[in-house]
């Protein structure tokens, strides 16, 4: 038994109405990325591969410096439109892949993908590089690793104005089991599927 001061009885705290939380969609692919991150460190540091995420070139035109020790950007421009998310070396092989997440549970929307991605791709492909999209349905709590070639034909047909539905997805892709370290790993896959030959994709 708890004693109070001044022989007080505690009270119960009186219920608070709890307010819907309002979802942030500008940065609902974060933690996906950061599952993705996790998991190129992970490579790094065991020297199994050395993969990054591509810096997005930004040019800086106004700074505000509210104080002496802070600044801060206030207006700056893409210098140039970015191509896939990530880039690095597997075993002598040059990887290049996109990394995109939906909340949808049917397909996943080509208007996530631009042309200039895809023209990257493909352009990856022609020099023989390793090139795919990881693509996470965050309601279904699954992550495919779409081939390329197989998102560069969905896109060449559909010009990027409707979704991939994720029977083809799960037809010409395949799923990631994720794990605990690394958590997302793309890599078996290439292994698999890439490099020891056992199905051409």
């Amino acid at each position: 038994m708890v004693n109070y001061p001044h022989n007080l009885v505690r009270k119960p705290l009186p219920k608070v109405k709890q307010e819907k939380k309002h979802i942030n969609f500008a940065n609902r692919g974060m933690s996906f990325e950061a599952a993705i991150n996790r998991t190129n460190e992970y490579y790094l540091s065991h020297q199994i591969a050395v993969i990054h995420k591509k810096p997005t070139p930004v040019q800086i035109v106004k700074v505000d410096y509210p104080k002496r020790s802070r600044a801060k950007i206030v207006e700056a421009y893409f210098r140039q439109a970015s191509t896939t998310d990530y880039s690095g070396v597997y075993k002598g092989h040059y990887i290049d892949f996109e990394a995109k997440e939906t909340h949808q549970k049917t397909a996943m929307p080509m208007k996530n993908f631009h042309a200039h991605q895809v023209e990257h791709m493909d352009q990856v492909l022609k020099q023989n590089g390793i090139c795919f999209a990881l693509l996470y349905f965050s309601s279904l709590k699954e992550t495919y690793f779409l081939p390329a070639r197989a998102l560069i034909d969905f896109y060449q047909i559909d010009k990027g104005t409707k979704s991939m539905p994720l029977h083809y997805i799960r037809k010409n892709g395949i799923e990631i089991k994720e794990n605990a370290y690394p958590q997302v790993p793309y890599l078996d896959i290439i292994d698999y599927h890439f490099l020891n030959g056992s199905k051409n994709l």
